[in-house]
């Protein structure tokens, strides 16, 4: 049988099979042995090119040459000597050429053991068994192999798609870059359409084994998704049996999160493995029964990523009962981790639903010392970025930051070959991203940008983790954009933020629409926005979506008619533990008690949240308390006795320079302007011309440059 140049037999029964690649490495190695005088940096590096041209798949000649020219110049000369005396020649050069190729391994001891020596002799067996017509199409595949070779424009890819992927893994050896930087040999996508056939057995196992190996400990080097599932789907055209291949094209299905395929690739997987019979006893059991136990246990896995969490408690219990019955103590093992997760996913919804933290922490802390003992760094990692998560939420930032850290700089438990850290998991991507998130606050964007590019370099976009900074980094320029009143730049990113979270999307575009003084449209999104949360039990989405709504309710109906939701939004705040919420809410509270004149109680509000705030609020959240400080001592100080007047001016003057310093350095224009009005008043109170001109001036400048939003410092918080 002969596909596409490639002479093979049955592909059940034979390992490997004569190509005309094939033969240009095996040209490669006899010019090697017989060519003695060779510079021994350049000896070196063909020595450590031979194991990736063998295990790798097939290259057009092209792309062969160029890797050997990188290595050894004179040699590339050689080879392409040798290999056109075949091809330009007749059939029996060739033959003669597979004749005299034992020679020049005759004398080395090394030929009967090293893997050389092995590729040599299994090229040698597969072509002795050839037919006499099967060697001649092989004669004739190898001229049009060479006349291809002469034609560059015919080659598969271009030279940039060839970077040599210098990591090495259990089935490869590793090519120190600054010895060796030549294209790369096991990105099968170097196979052109023209020469696209069956990869051997062994190729596809080093091919299923590397791809497997980077989507588990570096899936930035792995082949895209698209470009993994065509060279599974090829390699199961000729094999549909090939039970590995259907588990890489589960793994790889897991990554676009497309459950259908996932779930036909993993019944597929066991259901390969079963009629394969390849398996022995374990554990007493038959191997099939192993199969199956792993089947149902894998289905549990699947169902718990795809939030399917019924599905998976019963395919778990099930596992559990199979594994018992079998007395299989591994299994029951990997049960148990799983349970571990399914603990951590238990903490996460009732962080969600108000449980009291000591008791989520105490759950974690449980699972976290029998991770710790067992070394499964995995669930360790998870379950930091976790405690992260939830101390956000919470709002304890400092403790954020803290875990985030832990985790960052934690060496991995599980041992990681050729330098390759275990950076690339859901995990460390949250943690990133919480760190991005809270520097922002603090206004560090430069820190922000290197900690995106550094995403965006880990988890490119087609990634599976890549929707975590995606949305993170839209976010962040969202806010900005609002911070700085450049609401024209924040409407794109409403539209993208839609795109990844149609909830987070909502709340901005409601957000953008008050700003922009649309209140009947922002009114009818909080309104959507409430229900769909109210339906998925978003506390938190709820509670921001009351606090805008009361925004609403300042402008258009009257501040005491925003009472009762700021009311209800403490009180849910409260019971779920949302300190950072809990404190937005009584400076709303605080705000509209001063507008209905009681600046005494509004005060008193904004001192009990002020300590929290400063604590662990971001910048904007900082300045605004500080600013509603100074507007209640204000209130307060023109109602003071004459002698008691001029030190509660200053006092507020103090204050309010506190908030221009955290507005500033957001280049909050905005806030400044309101900044600069009322330190103007102030200091015509007081007296202080110069400076009253100075802000007065400051105030004029900002207001010119700044676009009108119809929202002053005497109507928002």
């Amino acid at each position: 049988m002969m596909t596409n140049g490639v002479v093979h037999a049955n592909i059940f029964g034979i390992k490997d099979w004569v190509t005309p690649y094939k033969i240009a490495v095996l040209a490669l190695l006899y010019e090697m042995s017989t060519t003695k005088p060779m510079a021994l940096l350049d000896r070196r590096r063909l020595n450590k090119l031979i194991l990736p041209l063998q295990q790798g798949p097939d290259l057009t000649l092209e792309q062969f040459l160029k890797i050997v020219e990188e290595c050894c110049l004179r040699m590339v000369s050689a080879v392409k000597l040798r290999l056109f005396l075949m091809a330009d020649g007749e059939l029996q050069d060739m033959e003669h050429f597979f004749t005299i190729l034992p020679s020049a391994f005759s004398d080395s001891e090394a030929f009967k053991t090293s893997v050389v020596g092995l590729f040599v002799r299994q090229m040698l067996l597969a072509y002795n068994k050839l037919s006499f017509s099967q060697v001649y199409k092989l004669y004739k595949s190898l001229q049009q192999y060479c006349r291809r070779g002469n034609q560059p424009e015919l080659s598969a890819l271009p030279a940039e798609d060839m970077e040599l992927t210098s990591n090495e893994d259990p089935s490869a050896d590793h090519i120190d870059k600054v010895e060796l930087d030549t294209p790369s040999l096991h990105q099968s996508e170097l196979r052109s359409d023209e020469s696209r056939g069956p990869l051997s057995q062994k190729q596809a196992e080093y091919f299923l084994a590397r791809q497997a190996y980077l989507l588990k400990n570096d899936e930035n080097k792995a082949m895209s998704p698209a470009k993994l599932q065509d060279e599974l789907n090829n390699i199961l055209k000729f094999n549909p049996d090939f039970a590995e291949a259907h588990y890489l094209s589960y793994l790889n299905s897991m990554r676009v999160q497309d459950i259908y395929i996932s779930t036909h690739s993993l019944l597929h997987y066991f259901d390969r493995l079963i009629l394969s019979g390849g398996e022995g006893k374990s554990n007493g059991d038959e191997g099939y029964g192993r199969s199956l136990r792993y089947a149902v246990l894998n289905l549990a896995t699947l169902h718990c990523r795809f939030g399917h969490y019924q599905q998976a408690d019963l395919a778990l219990q099930e596992a559990i009962r199979i594994a018992q019955e079998a007395n299989d103590h591994v299994c029951l093992q990997h049960c148990l981790y799983l349970a571990s997760l399914g603990i951590q996913s238990l903490v996460q919804q009732g962080a969600k639903q108000g449980m009291p933290a000591n008791k989520l922490l105490d759950a974690l802390r449980g699972t976290d010392i029998m991770h710790w003992k067992q070394s499964l760094s995995e669930l360790i990692e998870i379950s930091l970025a976790q405690t992260t998560s939830i101390w956000r939420m919470y709002g304890k930032s400092t403790m954020a930051r803290q875990q985030a850290q832990l985790l960052l700089n934690m060496n991995s438990l599980e041992p990681v070959n050729f330098s390759v850290q275990q950076n690339n998991t859901e995990a460390f991507a949250v943690a990133l991203c919480h760190l991005a998130e809270l520097h922002a606050e603090q206004g560090l964007y430069a820190v922000v940008s290197d900690i995106m590019k550094h995403l965006k370099q880990q988890f490119p976009p087609h990634t599976q983790h890549a929707k975590l900074w995606m949305l993170c980094d839209l976010k962040i320029q969202f806010e900005k954009a609002m911070n700085d009143g450049k609401y024209h730049l924040a409407e794109p990113h409403v539209t993208a933020i839609s795109a990844l979270n149609s909830t987070e999307g909502l709340y901005r575009k409601a957000q953008l629409l008050k700003a922009l003084n649309q209140t009947t449209e922002a009114s009818k999104i909080l309104q959507q926005l409430q229900q769909q949360c109210e339906k998925s039990k978003n506390t938190e989405m709820i509670i921001r979506v009351m606090l805008a709504s009361a925004e609403l309710h300042w402008d258009s109906s009257g501040f005491a008619t925003a009472l009762p939701l700021l009311l209800q939004a403490l009180a849910l705040s409260r019971q779920h533990n949302l300190q950072s919420l809990t404190s937005e809410t009584l400076l709303h509270l605080a705000f509209t008690q001063l507008m209905l004149g009681i600046p005494e109680q509004a005060l008193v509000l904004v001192q009990d949240v002020l300590e929290s705030v400063l604590a662990h609020g971001s910048l904007i959240d900082k300045g605004r308390a500080l600013l509603l400080a100074a507007r209640c001592q204000m209130a307060l100080a023109g109602a003071a006795a004459q002698e008691h007047r001029l030190t509660a001016v200053e006092l507020a003057v103090h204050t309010l320079d506190e908030a221009a310093v955290y507005f500033s350095q957001l280049d909050c224009k905005e806030r400044m302007r309101d900044i600069h009005y009322l330190q103007a008043r102030l200091h015509h109170t007081l007296g202080n011309i110069s400076q009253r001109n100075k802000c007065a001036m400051l105030f004029r400048l900002l207001d010119q440059e700044l676009p009108s939003s119809g929202m002053t410092v005497v109507n928002r918080l």
